[in-house]
């Protein structure tokens, strides 16, 4: 594991202390099985309808897992490299009774079988602390079974550079959306490196992983608001989030 890598696990390591001291609301929100967005229970709807094995690459909090389970899925295997967000995941599976159970491991690089997963579920602020879109989107693509499918669901690229005024959307004098990196200056992983890529990068490493193509949309509304913020930048100007829906041949 990298310098950064190894740094922005300790962040996350410490701010996973907040999924635990919030166990409680998190178990109420997976028991209603409710964190998926609208949006991605329209475009997960005919794969969920086949009964998949789910990997959920980046699993964080792991809320998510539960309501995939109850829109269809089989099973859901979540990965992460921090070990308390892991932990809380897997108490609370336990807990309602439900088919996951969670890895902590530093990706990519998966810990797990070649061909496991009918569908790896992956954002909400996954992808922004990968260094090599490349060999992200090759480990992906070992995971999946022939007519699996990857879903993106994940901060948009140029988000990072939007301030959170409220008066008026700018951009802020610090980023680039052509640089390599940016310190993220908020919580959860305040003074970790994220890492800033394009939209077209993206789309490129998954095409070129040997993924084909079926989703790409771009949205106004931010996945996620640091509460008691209301930003101008959310305000549908300015793309905020976009959804990827890709299939291995």
């Amino acid at each position: 594991m990298d310098a950064t890598t190894r740094a922005n696990r300790n962040a996350w390591e410490a701010a996973s202390t907040k999924r635990v001291r919030e166990y409680p609301e998190l178990l109420a929100r997976a028991a209603a099985g409710t964190s998926l967005t609208a949006l991605e229970r329209d475009l997960l709807r005919p794969v969920l309808a086949t009964g998949p094995d789910v990997v959920h690459w980046q699993s964080g909090h792991g809320a998510d897992d539960i309501a995939l389970l109850s829109a269809g899925a089989r099973s859901v295997i979540g990965v992460d490299y921090s070990s308390v967000a892991a932990g809380a995941a897997q108490r609370r599976a336990d807990e309602l009774g439900v088919n996951c159970r969670y890895v902590v491991a530093a990706l990519p690089g998966a810990p797990l079988a070649d061909g496991c997963a009918d569908l790896v579920y992956t954002g909400k602020g996954a992808l922004i602390w990968m260094p090599d879109l490349d060999t992200w989107a090759a480990d992906i693509v070992r995971l999946l079974r022939p007519s699996g499918h990857l879903f993106l669901y994940e901060e948009h690229p140029a988000a990072p550079l939007w301030s959170w005024d409220s008066d008026e959307p700018r951009i802020r004098p610090d980023r680039s959306y052509f640089a390599p990196s940016h310190v993220n200056d908020s919580f959860p992983a305040n003074g970790a490196v994220q890492w800033q890529r394009t939209l077209a990068s993206i789309v490129t490493s998954v095409i070129g992983a040997g993924l084909r193509l079926l989703h790409l949309a771009e949205h106004p509304a931010p996945f996620w608001r640091m509460g008691g913020v209301e930003a101008a930048a959310w305000n549908g100007r300015l793309p905020n989030a976009f959804s990827l829906l890709a299939r291995r041949p």
